[in-house]
């Protein structure tokens, strides 16, 4: 990763000091006031009690005095000297950080006070490189799509497989002689966020190492989604760029998460509810095919749709399991988007875009 554009040289160019036993919390900021008067106490505190060494704060351009409140506040701050994005200044911060092991929170994100102990107790295994968590169930953002959002987030993390196929980098450690020896955060190929974590723990697991996935590592979630800045970011920042490293990986489909086999299936179940709902509205088919077909998609996601239900209540279940169909259609078409692209750029022998 070269130098370009306000980003930071490759972190493997760049010797750390030496480094202790103990974590180091890094939290790349751009302002976020709104967010760290709540994000950083339980880290500080954390601090104080002995469960981390330091909290590193990165500021990344701030105009809104990020900064100035973060010190205020007794974290270490850093400035990363231009606006680089989240992976350009955590890559930054990891070359100055103490501990051994690199805990990357998002500054929208609230850790539970116990966090930090069932952390360290996850890298327990001696090949497991890195750990992330969850965020809970309780979001403060009371709209539906922040809840709905949140609340997926939370059922894939829980039913996911512990040995983990990706990183989260939003709560997610990762050793500090790992990350440096695969460079980091790859900031040239992702300039925005987006899934330089997810790109990050497969060179991580191709170099040898295990990625744990901790359910009880969790964490209370502050964004507000709204339909727009949720669907911008889960096709263009999220699926289209995920779609390409699978393609371009050229290993499939990794059966976890929210790409597993289980959800192709239900992707295509969500293709054809909404060509019966097509057909009724057209006239070509009544309401009976477009009753079973939501009976047949209704069953397919009964435990997401329990899970809605348990939390939020009947009509909230029935608005996300509904709109859960929208999800896969966006997520499918990005994913046949990418798919066109690749045999684009075989046809014209053009590089596929990365």
């Amino acid at each position: 990763m070269n130098e370009d554009n306000n980003s930071v040289a490759s972190v493997a160019e760049t010797v750390p000091s030496e480094r202790q036993s103990g974590i180091s919390v890094i939290m790349p900021v751009y302002n976020g006031r709104d967010f760290i008067d709540r994000s950083l106490p339980p880290l500080l505190q954390m601090c104080e009690r002995g469960e981390v060494l330091e909290v590193i704060v990165v500021d990344d351009g701030s105009t809104d005095g990020s900064d100035a409140m973060a010190a205020d506040m007794g974290a270490r701050v850093l400035s990363s000297g231009g606006r680089l994005g989240p992976g350009g200044a955590r890559n930054q911060a990891a070359t100055e950080a103490r501990g051994d092991i690199l805990w990357f929170v998002d500054a929208d994100v609230v850790l539970h006070s116990d966090a930090a102990r069932v952390l360290s107790e996850s890298f327990s295994g001696p090949n497991v490189v890195a750990v992330f968590g969850s965020y809970d169930e309780e979001p403060p953002a009371q709209n539906f799509f922040s809840q709905y959002k949140n609340l997926v987030h939370h059922y894939y993390h829980h039913k996911a497989r512990e040995e983990a196929s990706t990183f989260w980098s939003g709560c997610g450690a990762v050793r500090a002689d790992a990350f440096l020896a695969v460079d980091g955060f790859d900031v040239e190929r992702y300039q925005y966020p987006s899934i330089e974590d997810i790109e990050l723990g497969h060179r991580l697991i191709h170099a040898g190492g295990e990625i744990r996935m901790n359910r009880r590592v969790l964490c209370t979630h502050l964004k507000v989604w709204e339909f727009g800045n949720m669907l911008h970011t889960e096709v263009f920042r999220r699926a289209i760029p995920w779609s390409r490293l699978i393609l371009g990986a050229g290993e499939g489909i990794p059966n976890d998460l929210n790409v597993g086999r289980a959800e192709q299936f239900k992707a295509v179940l969500a293709g054809l509810f909404a060509l019966s709902l097509l057909g009724l509205v057209l006239g070509l088919s009544g309401l009976l095919p477009l009753f079973i077909m939501f009976l047949v998609v209704l069953f397919a996601n009964r435990e997401i749709a329990s899970v809605f239900y348990q939390r939020r209540g009947p009509l909230f279940a029935l608005a996300a399991v509904l709109f859960h169909q929208v999800y896969y259609l966006y997520s499918a078409g990005s994913f046949a988007w990418v798919v066109a692209e690749q045999m684009f750029a075989r046809l014209t022998g053009r590089p596929a875009p990365r």
